[in-house]
């Protein structure tokens, strides 16, 4: 111990002898007294060679050259922090650096092309919680108990007695307007919806929709067909051709499928278009009236049509986009592509 002592003794005049000249000279002292291979760390390390009965003494004298040894570094912190000034200084008459400017995600645009084209036509926006119920999901649109959607291979849920899931489509917040008993009504619903499906280029375990529904007296097909034959020329042009075909859907009848014209072939027939010159884009049909007598709507004096369609479909066929991950990836090189579209 009494040789510790010593070297003890010997730091402490090199410490108070220490005067740097230049930050260089504070931050060698620093390193060699208060860094973590320094000579503080090294000597409480020596701390188990001390006798028990002596190492409240040792202990004592140790603290003691650690404060000697932080006051004195210190007292020179000054001349670090103005020699990082003089390296530091500024032209306040440079211009500032400019921002770069971030771009829409493809699906933000086209969904916003799409409000904007009903809201043109008399629409507002409805939202809904994406945690739904049974009721508002389900019975209400006159799904049946033993339809597929209702088993956990195709939905998500998250309890069961009473059933919580996560919406497969966004009619539910259309069934939520319509319990308000406000009418008419005209609106589309925009959201993520969730299915339980296998990721692939075609298909997501959650993506987006927008829903529409009308309602007020004497609404009838052709209503349905001038709106959608309206949206399809306002976002794909006029030379899109369009036709109808019958479906079936729970909550509409009748029930039609929507197909445009496909514009990367032109009609002739390709891979996209399965060789038939057509490409689904919506389902759509007259709301049925189990579904109007269900929210408390009149179905003998009320009508109205509904449709529906996925925003990733839409934009794969407005941008030729053949992998539906890409939009959810977040790979810059792709979305950068999107620049112009904003």
């Amino acid at each position: 111990m009494e040789q510790l002592v010593q070297q003890i003794a010997a730091y402490k005049q090199e410490i108070a002898a220490f005067t740097p000249a230049n930050a260089a000279d504070l931050e060698q002292y620093r390193i060699k007294f208060l860094g973590t291979k320094g000579i503080v760390k090294a000597l409480f390390g020596e701390m188990k060679q001390v006798p028990n009965d002596r190492k409240k003494e040792f202990g004592q004298i140790l603290n003691e050259f650690k404060q000697l040894a932080e006051a004195r570094y210190e007292e020179f912190e000054g001349l670090k922090e103005a020699a990082g000034a003089n390296h530091q200084e500024i032209d306040y008459t440079m211009p500032e650096a400019p921002h770069r400017l971030g771009t829409r995600h493809p699906i933000s645009v086209v969904r916003n092309k799409i409000i904007r084209i009903f809201e043109r036509l008399g629409f507002t926006i409805a939202e809904g919680p994406e945690i739904e119920d049974d009721w508002h999901n389900f019975t209400a649109l006159n799904l049946p108990e033993n339809h597929p959607a209702r088993d956990m291979q195709d939905t998500f849920f998250i309890s069961k007695n009473p059933d919580w899931l996560l919406r497969t489509q966004t009619s539910s917040a259309q069934v939520r307007v319509m319990e308000q008993g406000k009418l008419p009504i005209r609106i589309i619903s925009p959201g993520r919806v969730y299915r339980n499906e296998t990721i692939s280029a075609r298909a997501h375990c959650f993506f987006h929709q927008v829903e529409g529904l009308y309602i007020d007296e004497n609404v009838s097909f052709a209503d349905l067909k001038q709106t959608l034959y309206h949206f399809v020329k306002e976002l794909f042009g006029e030379n899109t051709g369009i036709r109808f075909r019958p479906s079936y859907f729970p909550f509409t009848e009748p029930s039609a499928e929507m197909d445009i014209s496909c514009f990367i072939c032109g009609g002739t027939g390709c891979s996209v278009c399965k060789h038939t010159g057509w490409v689904e884009i919506l389902g759509c049909g007259m709301v049925h009236p189990k579904v109007l007598a269900n929210c408390g709507i009149d179905p003998e004096k009320y009508t109205g049509f509904a449709f529906g369609m996925g925003i990733e479909r839409i934009t794969m066929l407005k941008y030729q986009i053949k992998d539906l991950r890409l939009f959810s990836e977040n790979d810059t090189r792709f979305l950068e592509q999107f620049e112009g579209t904003v």
